[in-house]
Parts: C-alpha cells; sequence; structure tokens
C-alpha cells in the first residue's frame, strides 16, 4: 500500500507491559517490540502443579485473587536470550523476586494451590477459563479450555492495542460503569485524533499500522473479550456490566490483536499511522 494511502490515526498514549501472565504490570515511556511483542512481555507464567495448566485470570474460580499481584523488572529486560528477573508485590504488601530459592513456596502460599513460577513454556500450553452465569450470554455457565500458541504465554496474539475513542464510546453507552485501560490489559493505548469516535479500531482489521515511524503491526483481527473485564482490582470493582455493554454493543470485542511485521522501538506520543 503506498505512502498517499497512510492516514494518521493519532498518537500512542500508553505503553503497557505485564511481565508474569495475569498479573498487573508496568507503564513504560518507550519500549523495544520484537517479533515477540514488547520486550520482556509475558516473559513468566505460574504453572498448577496439579493439572500442568498455565495459570490464568480468566478461571477466577480458581484464581481467584491474581489481580492482587504486580509484577516489575528489576532492571530492563535486554535481548539477550536470558529472561531478566522481575519483582513480584504480593497482595499482602510483601515482595518477593523471580530468582528467589523460594518463590515457588511463597505464590503457592498467596494463590491458596500449588503453582510453579516458569519462563520456559511447557509443550502444548493451555489455559482453563469460563463463562459466567450470566442470562444474557450465549453460553452463561460454561467451562472452555485455551490452547496459547506454541512457544509463548500469549493467549492469541504478541501484541494488543486499544484506542481512546473506544474507551470513551463504551464509557457514554454506560455511564454507571468504569471502562479504563486496566480493564482490557492492552500493550499499546492509542490517543485517536480529535473527532474520531466509535470503535475505530474495528476497521483496522488486515491493516498494517506503523507506530513511532519504525515498528509496523499488522492488525490480525478483534480482541474478544471475557470476564477478565469484569474482575475487581486495585479501586476498580466488580461489574458484570462491563462485559455486557462490550457484548451488547461491539459484539463482544475490545481493541484489535497483532503481529510483528517489522520491529524496532517505540515511545510514548509517537505517532500511530494506518498504512
Amino acid at each position: 500500500m503506498g505512502s498517499s494511502q497512510a492516514t494518521p490515526q493519532g498518537s500512542i498514549a500508553e505503553i503497557r507491559r505485564y511481565p508474569i501472565k495475569s498479573m498487573i504490570g508496568e507503564e513504560l515511556t518507550a519500549s523495544h517490540i520484537t517479533e515477540r511483542g514488547l520486550l520482556g512481555d509475558r516473559a513468566y507464567a505460574l504453572i498448577d502443579v496439579e493439572t500442568g495448566k498455565v495459570v490464568s485470570a480468566k478461571n477466577p474460580r480458581k484464581w481467584g485473587n491474581l489481580f492482587g499481584f504486580q509484577a516489575a523488572f528489576v532492571e530492563p529486560p535486554g535481548p539477550a536470550a536470558s529472561v531478566a528477573a522481575a519483582r513480584i508485590t504480593f497482595p499482602n504488601g510483601e515482595n518477593a523476586t523471580t530468582d528467589e530459592p523460594r518463590v515457588d513456596e511463597r505464590l503457592s502460599a498467596q494463590v491458596g494451590r500449588p503453582v510453579r513460577l516458569m519462563s520456559s513454556v511447557p509443550d502444548a500450553p493451555r489455559i482453563e477459563g469460563y463463562w459466567p452465569d450470566y442470562e444474557w450470554l450465549a453460553s452463561p455457565d460454561a467451562a472452555f479450555e485455551v490452547e496459547l500458541p506454541p512457544g509463548t504465554f500469549f493467549d492469541v496474539a504478541v501484541v494488543h492495542l486499544v484506542t481512546t475513542a473506544t474507551l470513551e464510546c463504551l464509557n457514554a453507552l454506560a455511564p454507571q460503569s468504569r471502562f479504563v485501560v486496566e480493564r482490557f490489559r492492552p500493550n499499546i493505548v492509542v490517543k485517536t485524533n480529535k473527532g474520531a469516535e466509535g470503535f475505530v479500531e474495528n476497521d483496522w482489521a488486515g491493516r498494517t499500522l506503523l507506530l513511532d515511524g519504525e515498528v509496523r503491526l499488522r492488525i490480525t483481527g478483534p480482541c474478544p473479550r471475557c470476564v477478565m473485564t469484569t474482575l475487581p482490582q486495585g479501586s476498580l470493582p466488580k461489574d458484570p456490566q462491563i462485559l455486557r455493554t462490550i457484548v451488547e454493543h461491539n459484539h463482544g470485542n475490545v481493541g484489535v490483536l497483532a503481529s510483528v511485521v517489522r520491529g524496532g522501538r517505540i515511545a510514548r506520543g509517537g505517532a500511530v499511522v494506518l498504512e
């Protein structure tokens, strides 16, 4: 597609990385993106010792307090194969680092089940989840499993983007709820240009997004949402209306998923252009 067809969409408002899957992550001013997404994103995950499955907040009946944990790298991760150590803050305020000898024991005590912290991905990694018992869902109270992409702890894609226009649209549709970035766990928040309204990123599917003049992402499709969006975290309460609004007004999707065509560095404030 020629440059004459490129359309400015806005700028990078936030960059977010989640060192440990399903825990609260960290906000960055800049990051390198590789074919595996943001450097250090989902570098670790907890493994359920009993089942061998990857622990996920998609199954809050089993793992109900994951959003009470926060993870941040002790030092910025580099391009080397070894995984940098991260610091975990537990719900009770205590801390541990991922390279501590007793970290598995301490994490198991905090989540209430035997778990093992891993940076190497097991063969055929899978997660468990369920659809809550809401009468407005097509399949309420239904359990499911998801096979993760080989060699990663990502659910589907290595990069996830959300626009401010989408969040503003959802807040207008259900003003009693709080549609904020934290509920949707994106890697990149795009501040859309003045006048942009509605679910603008729905139209990006199948096209390429240029970030900060360097990184190119192929938008593979919309991001389906689940019970995770309704869970309490920090000052955010449990709110089933979050998911109901998404289902009723945007087919259960918020934001888009992407693969990396060309990596590089992005920084907050960088331009976002649809090619």
